[in-house]
């Protein structure tokens, strides 16, 4: 019994030993070591814990989000993810009548693209809404330009919508009407940086600075970082 304890930690060890060598060879420019060997354990062993990235949090191994959607740009051209391929996004869920998270999130967004200089031109800003029954694109199209010139809104079907938010794995529901008042919209409030594949890359927590977010686009773009 003790050999076989022996050998199996043994063998742990060695495997542990391989999973260390490939996070050093095959490590992103801004992940940490010990970030990297944690996100590798974690697929080998199923945790569905997310590893901390550069400000975010990265994907962990077998988890895909993202892919394709259908729905109506804020000037109205009807759109799939396939508009946006070969291109690197940050995708936000939101509404327009949002009063606060909303606005700052997508507030970070346009900081970010400014920290990111030229290489911003190379990351589309994108706001998908959870709210089409008021969120028409005349309402997007005047609410988009107030952040940035090249931030993107989409709307569609209350089906088209869920359909996309689904594969974001966001959650969103009416709220509680208050009397005298209209309806808001209680959602989950990430930001997600999109590949040029359509595939979520890494997501950052509300707050997240737009410093730490440029960070993260330079190391998956493989852009040297500022001076």
């Amino acid at each position: 019994m003790l050999k076989v304890i022996r050998y199996a930690s043994l063998a742990l060890v060695a495997g542990l030993a391989v999973l260390w060598g490939q996070a050093w060879l095959n490590r992103a420019p801004d992940e940490g070591l010990g970030e990297a060997f944690a996100a590798r354990v974690a697929g080998v062993f199923g945790q569905a814990a997310p590893v901390p990235s550069a400000g975010g949090i990265q994907m962990p191994a077998g988890l895909s989000l993202g892919g394709p959607f259908s729905l109506t740009d804020h000037t109205g051209r009807a759109v799939t993810e396939r508009d946006f391929e070969g291109r690197w996004r940050l995708v936000y869920f939101g509404f327009t009548f949002c009063p606060d998270v909303c606005p700052t999130e997508l507030g970070t967004i346009a900081s970010a693209l400014d920290v990111l200089g030229a290489e911003g031109e190379r990351v589309t800003p994108i706001l998908i809404t959870i709210d089409p029954e008021r969120d028409t694109p005349a309402q997007l199209a005047d609410y988009v330009h107030r952040f940035h010139p090249r931030l993107v809104g989409l709307t569609g079907t209350a089906e088209q919508v869920a359909e996309a938010a689904r594969r974001f794995r966001v959650y969103y529901a009416r709220a509680r009407q208050v009397a005298g008042s209209d309806y808001v919209m209680d959602h989950s409030s990430f930001i997600y940086l999109v590949g040029p594949d359509s595939r979520v890359r890494a997501m950052f927590r509300p707050e997240t600075p737009p410093e730490a977010i440029a960070a993260a686009l330079r190391g998956q773009m493989g852009t040297p970082r500022a001076s």
